[in-house]
């Protein structure tokens, strides 16, 4: 009579697990979601830029002293390597913003000057104008500094952001704040509410988690992500996701996610995608474990992609990826 109890019991516990098991099975797969028909979002970093390997670069690391031998013309955060991008089939730029002496945002990538150009010091210890006298193809070498192939290239190139959007009016950005400084959240606030609802509405930003704390609440429409944003919607959605439901803090903001770490997210791919695009939220998948930039650059690693994938890709060669992958597609 004891052993007919507990096998009851047993088997109810059995049960329970099984539709608990099903329930996550049949809420979370992707085999009953339909991919959209449309090809991924491809994320230009920096526009078309000159590239370098990822081994043993640290965060002071001067990459423009790595660089592969040239395979293109363009410099980074350029005008003409962002149009060069979009022509190459990107759909978004990714570009990063440094605030100058007279609180006008510069589109570059480091803080200091030394590495790039022939300048020293920081870019807030000087005007856009005294910007755009220096070279910033002065530092770029492939050999260990035997050759510098775009010395006296890049004399006028680093543009400010207000010379971006005059120029491409119609293209769709992604801004990086470099700081962590929330001030410049306010500023960039403050710069994008100028603007045109629409030419506003093509615009996203990441970057320190108080400058984008800052402008979110100034400019709360504003898709915007910042390092603590992806931490807390990613660990909320993990409590929750399995369900279906999607936390408040996953919602109207973008998400880079790590290829590493994809796979354990409830309903990845196609659920997921479908789950984030509901609520507006953009999904970038960057390559590795999101230590640095690493992207999907070459036809090898687009293998890597779940079959069928329409989210977003991070990638440094658009000029690879963007007529290829209509080809491998």
């Amino acid at each position: 009579m004891r052993k007919q109890k507990k096998w009851k019991i047993t088997r109810k516990f059995l049960l329970v697990g099984i539709m608990i098991a099903g329930f996550l099975f049949l809420n979370n797969t992707s085999i009953f979601t339909k991919s959209p028909d449309s090809e991924p979002l491809l994320l230009a970093h920096r526009g078309l830029g000159q590239t370098f390997p990822m081994e043993g670069i640290e965060a002071d690391t001067c990459t423009a002293e790595w660089i592969f031998e040239p395979e293109h013309p363009y410099l980074e955060n350029t005008i003409p390597s962002m149009k060069a991008a979009f022509e190459a089939g990107a759909d978004i730029v990714e570009l990063d913003i440094q605030m100058t002496k007279d609180q006008q945002f510069a589109v570059f990538h480091d803080a200091s000057l030394d590495c790039r150009t022939e300048a020293a010091g920081a870019i807030k210890d000087y005007t856009m104008e005294e910007l755009k006298q220096l070279d910033i193809g002065y530092g770029y070498t492939a050999d260990g500094g035997k050759t510098y192939p775009f010395r006296g290239k890049g004399i006028g190139l680093m543009p400010s952001l207000d010379e971006v959007l005059r120029d491409i009016p119609e293209g769709e950005f992604l801004l990086h704040i470099k700081s962590n400084d929330p001030e410049e959240g306010v500023l960039l606030a403050e710069f994008l509410r100028r603007l045109p609802a629409e030419q506003r509405s093509r615009l996203s930003v990441y970057g320190g988690d108080m400058p984008v704390y800052t402008l979110k609440n100034e400019l709360p429409t504003v898709r915007a992500m910042s390092k603590e944003t992806l931490k807390s919607c990613l660990i909320s959605y993990e409590g929750a996701g399995w369900t279906g439901y999607v936390p408040a803090v996953c919602r109207n903001t973008q998400l880079h996610i790590p290829e590493k770490y994809a796979r354990l997210l409830w309903g990845w791919p196609d659920k997921f995608l479908s789950r984030m695009e509901k609520v507006n939220t953009r999904v970038i998948l960057v390559g590795g474990d999101g230590e640095w930039s690493e992207g999907y650059d070459t036809l090898q690693d687009l293998e890597r992609l779940p079959d069928g994938y329409t989210g977003g890709i991070w990638t440094n060669r658009i000029d690879v990826i963007g007529p290829s992958y209509k080809i491998a597609d």
